[in-house]
């Protein structure tokens, strides 16, 4: 259904099936969690595009509490093989550091934080003690911001506009991910110093 992962070709999709486009809009965001065909800020542009962006938004951040939900679950029940099976081993011994460093506040540093995948934190979150409550409460506070600026961004693209504004978030990711990377790797120089 989507030669190229794109916004346009995820609202067709979306839009061709009517009066339950929302509930497929909604299934799509919970497969995208589990399984990640396509990345969630398409499906929440798309979302905006076609409901707006206040429903739009409320839809995708619905979903992907749902989604997050689901694979904190999924973790929980099944266990760590399965996870790394999901996730990969080294995404969720990264995803092991964060809890290490953060601790009870992984969840809403990672949700804030535009290069942390969630799908992972959600599987790592399920694998600890925390609880459901808490994590479900982080989860949504965490994904709100992002949920908000993705659907505001999302009513007013179209065309070269769209891949003009997905750049500057990739951009604005990739120096967010080397500020980090940089001072974590200072940090550990210090430390084995």
């Amino acid at each position: 259904a989507f030669a190229a992962v794109d916004q346009q070709g995820i609202e067709r999709f979306i839009q061709s099936y009517g009066a339950l486009a929302a509930v497929v809009s909604f299934l799509l965001m919970i497969l995208q969690a589990i399984a990640a065909p396509l990345p969630a800020f398409l499906i929440t542009f798309a979302n905006a595009s076609l409901f707006g962006a206040f429903w739009g938004g409320l839809l995708s951040w619905t979903s992907s509490m749902a989604g997050a939900a689901l694979c904190f679950f999924i973790a929980r029940v099944m266990g760590r093989e399965v996870v790394e099976k999901l996730t990969g081993k080294t995404v969720l011994d990264s995803m092991d550091g964060f809890f290490t460093r953060y601790g009870k506040h992984t969840i809403l540093v990672c949700r804030l934080l535009p290069f942390v995948p969630f799908d992972p934190i959600s599987y790592a979150a399920g694998l600890t003690s925390i609880r459901f409550r808490s994590f479900f409460i982080a989860t949504g506070l965490g994904q709100l911001p992002a949920t908000i600026v993705y659907s505001w961004a999302g009513s007013m693209l179209t065309g070269g506009t769209f891949w003009f504004v997905t750049g500057l978030f990739i951009l604005f990711a990739l120096t967010v991910v080397i500020f980090m990377a940089k001072k974590i790797w200072l940090e550990r120089q210090k430390r084995n110093a």
